[in-house]
């Protein structure tokens, strides 16, 4: 049983029905509101944080024009409202104090 309010790791994220659509979720609205092309790929890593409902921050690996990239994605879902919504998705590894390769 989860605890309210501490952030885990979700088991089995690779093969959870519920992860894979929360992450194809995160991608189809971050590119409804961005106008992007992003097409989904895998989910990396799952955790999530119970609260009023429960929240997802969910590593997606997903194509951007041909390149593999990573994002994270945080969605929050309280099933017994039929609510879902994308409160960030934003791409990983793109800190201004990250040294260039």
């Amino acid at each position: 049983m989860a605890t309210p309010g501490g952030i885990r790791e979700v088991d089995g994220k690779e093969n959870s029905l519920e992860i894979e659509a929360l992450a194809r979720f995160a991608v189809e609205e971050h590119n409804k509101k961005e106008n992007a092309m992003l097409k989904y790929d895998k989910v990396v890593k799952a955790k999530q944080q119970v609260v009023a409902g429960t929240v997802y921050y969910i590593t997606i690996e997903a194509t951007d024009g041909g390149v593999k990239k990573e994002y994270e994605a945080k969605v929050w879902v309280k099933p017994w409202m039929n609510f879902k919504e994308v409160q960030e998705f934003k791409p990983i590894g793109q800190t201004s104090g990250e040294a260039s390769a």
